[in-house]
């Protein structure tokens, strides 16, 4: 026992010692641990120091606090009307699309101009618009297609009258109105006018929102305008921008009758546009939104719209008729300007030149001239050509109009009754006036470019006579003048010219330092031109 006693005393005492010598070996250790632990713990601490010193360090100044309400108060009370004014007027914007038959054709030759319309290949002002830059191409099959467009439109009443552009709408079998709510309509057209490029469509139902009529003829330059559209076809898009410049002219070359007075705007319209509001700052309808001059084919800071004052009757009459006859004088009329306006003695550059008579038209039988400047239709004053086409556009044929006229420095009164301008070779165009000064080489009209020219001349009733011009120098007083080879010289000072030596002789004799006015033959149309003399 006691060795066992021993045994286990000694165990005892073994065990003992080895506890003591494990826990000594524990405590060294817990020694040596706890030393780690406390270089780990000041190395962190140092670490969580720094990182916390850097930390504040990296920790961005208090922002400047917001200017208050006070301070910006204007231009919070133009963002909230700016809001009002769209929240008004968009939900009478819709989205119209629109299913078409295309025309057979057996190349992709012509295209649209880079006057963009804001619709598909259906271009309203013809193919010459080149000066305006590039041309959209769109390939041509040789066979009818089915197109699918889109464009934009305005609710004009309640009871679901819209107008939008008639290229939009131009070959249309099924069209489509998208509110901005989301809702769908099936529309059916109700007349349009591809003269003014606009067009009426109906969709059935009742309190549809709507948008009233502004008067565009008392617009501003300068004036902030919102264009509403579904540009690209994004929906129900609005930009705002101002009215950079009115009565804009036609801008298609290939068909002067094509009334101008375009508004123009930098509120940015893209293709989709076409169709949609230009708006005032009451919300008043002032303008259809219809095409843009870019060199891109996309924005670039020159918008056009149609007018109300051409919208808004042209629009009651296919509502009322389901189309539009226009009234026309048979006149080719151009603006006065500072430069001609002495040679018809006149104080101020204001009214219509007439620039040629078409045989056999109202205006001929009414005894218009070449030469006379019309000053009042029906005891309204003309300040240009523009506005006496739009005028003479909204009559209807066989309207009379009684015409203030300058004729030989005296005033005279002209009736006329007015003809139908949809019929066959009736023609009511407005040109630009050009510039210029001397340098030409003249020839006569030989027997084919008479021939040539007689046929020409006889689609719009013109005789056509006088020098044709052979050669123009550049920078000369004809090429500032916008005279060009091919054109054809038929008056000089009010005159008429039959031959070569008879323009040569009639500019010879203009004494040193005097304008002299010419009329001239040029692309399908006459206009007349002031030329400078050269300085020194």
């Amino acid at each position: 026992m006691w060795v066992r006693d021993l045994k286990m005393k000694d165990l005892k005492s073994r065990l003992s010692n080895s506890t003591i010598m494990n826990f000594g070996a524990t405590k060294f250790l817990t020694r040596r641990f706890a030393v780690a632990v406390l270089a780990i713990a000041v190395i962190g601490g140092m670490a969580t120091f720094s990182f916390t010193k850097s930390a504040k360090a990296a920790t961005p100044a208090p922002a400047a606090s917001a200017l208050d309400d006070n301070s910006v108060g204007a231009l919070l009370s133009l963002d909230h009307a700016m809001e009002t004014l769209a929240a008004r007027v968009t939900p009478a914007v819709v989205n119209v699309t629109v299913v078409s038959k295309s025309k057979a054709t057996s190349s992709d030759e012509g295209g649209m101009p880079d006057l963009q319309q804001f619709f598909g290949p259906n271009n309203p002002f013809g193919q010459d618009g080149q000066q305006f830059g590039r041309h959209f191409r769109f390939q041509q099959q040789p066979q009818n297609r089915i197109e699918h467009g889109l464009g934009s439109g305005v609710i004009i009443s309640p009871d679901g009258y819209i107008v939008t552009n008639n290229h939009v709408i131009d070959g249309a079998v099924d069209i489509r109105v998208t509110m901005s709510n989301k809702e769908v309509y099936s529309a059916k057209l109700v007349g349009a006018d591809p003269l003014t490029d606009l067009a009426v469509i109906k969709i059935n139902g009742n309190g549809f929102p709507s948008v009233p009529f502004g008067n565009s003829a008392n617009l501003h330059p300068g004036q902030t305008v919102l264009a509403f559209g579904n540009p690209y076809g994004l929906q129900f898009t609005v930009t705002r921008g101002i009215i950079s410049a009115l009565n804009r002219p036609n801008p298609d070359a290939s068909d002067r009758r094509k009334p101008g007075e375009f508004i123009q705007t930098d509120a940015a319209i893209n293709p989709g546009n076409s169709g949609g509001a230009l708006v005032n700052a009451h919300g008043e309808l002032i303008g259809i939104n219809t095409f843009l001059i870019s060199g891109s084919g996309s924005f670039a800071g020159m918008g056009f719209a149609i007018p109300t004052q051409i919208v808004q009757p042209t629009v009651d009459t296919l509502i009322k008729y389901g189309k539009v006859t226009h009234g026309f004088i048979g006149i080719q009329i151009a603006d006065v300007t500072p430069d001609n306006a002495k040679f018809f003695h006149l104080s101020k550059a204001e009214g219509a030149l007439v620039s040629d008579v078409t045989p056999d038209s109202p205006g001929a039988k009414a005894g218009m001239k070449t030469g006379d400047v019309i000053t009042e239709l029906d005891g309204k004053a003309i300040t240009d050509a523009g506005q006496l086409q739009m005028l003479v556009g909204q009559k209807r044929p066989g309207d009379t109009v009684h015409l203030d006229v300058m004729r030989d420095d005296k005033p005279i009164n002209v009736a006329v009754t007015l003809g139908d301008l949809n019929s066959p070779n009736n023609t009511e165009a407005a040109s630009t006036e050009h510039k210029g000064r001397w340098g030409v080489s003249l020839g006569d009209l030989d027997q084919n470019a008479r021939n040539e020219l007689q046929q020409e001349g006889a689609s719009q009733g013109v005789n056509i006579h006088g020098a044709i011009v052979e050669n123009v120098v550049p920078g000369s007083p004809a090429d500032n003048a916008g005279i060009s080879r091919g054109d054809v010289i038929m008056e000089v000072d009010r005159k008429p010219m039959k031959s070569a030596s008879d323009v040569a002789q009639a500019l010879g004799s203009v004494a040193n330092g005097q304008d002299v006015l010419v009329l001239v033959w040029s692309n399908g149309g006459s206009t007349f031109r002031v030329l400078h003399p050269t300085e020194g």
